[in-house]
């Protein structure tokens, strides 16, 4: 093996070294049970990504428009809390937030397929600390949807 090769391995990571090797890790969300592709599939980072950007975006609106009135200091504080309200109000009821609506996605409990308001409710404050949320399995789901026992999936 020359050092190009080397580098080259060490560049994709480990996963892509296994696989090489000849390690199959099947699709993201086998273990689940659920489709590689289409509605039921795992979301993909992008679209997580952008529907917690349209939500954390309206959540800024309202907290800037209508509970801070303009006043900078307090608004992170408050969408913070807005964003922790829509989570455990829309996740727990509808399954999905405006922003995943928006990007065709759906948050489901693994158990019974409806997520519940308690689970729901782990699942946000979970997302709010941050931390869970950057920590992924190999199915791609966060910290946060293991410990609340969820999933989020392509509608």
């Amino acid at each position: 093996m020359d050092n190009r090769q080397a580098i080259g391995s060490w560049l994709s990571g480990p996963r892509a070294a296994a696989e090489e090797a000849g390690a199959d890790f099947g699709y993201r969300g086998e273990q689940l049970g659920l489709p590689e592709e289409g509605p039921g599939s795992i979301a993909r980072p992008g679209r997580r990504l952008g529907a917690l950007v349209v939500d954390w975006t309206l959540c800024l609106l309202i907290a800037y428009g209508l509970i801070t009135d303009g006043y900078e200091q307090a608004t992170s504080n408050w969408t913070l809390l807005v964003f922790l309200l829509l989570g455990v109000l829309t996740v727990g009821t509808l399954g999905f937030t405006p922003g995943k609506r928006l990007f065709g996605l759906r948050v489901l409990a693994l158990a019974t397929g409806r997520v519940s308001p308690w689970r729901a409710a782990l699942r946000t404050v979970l997302l709010c600390l941050a931390i869970p949320a950057l920590v992924w399995d190999r199915d791609g789901r966060g910290l946060h949807d293991r410990l609340a026992g969820t999933v989020e999936v392509r509608a």
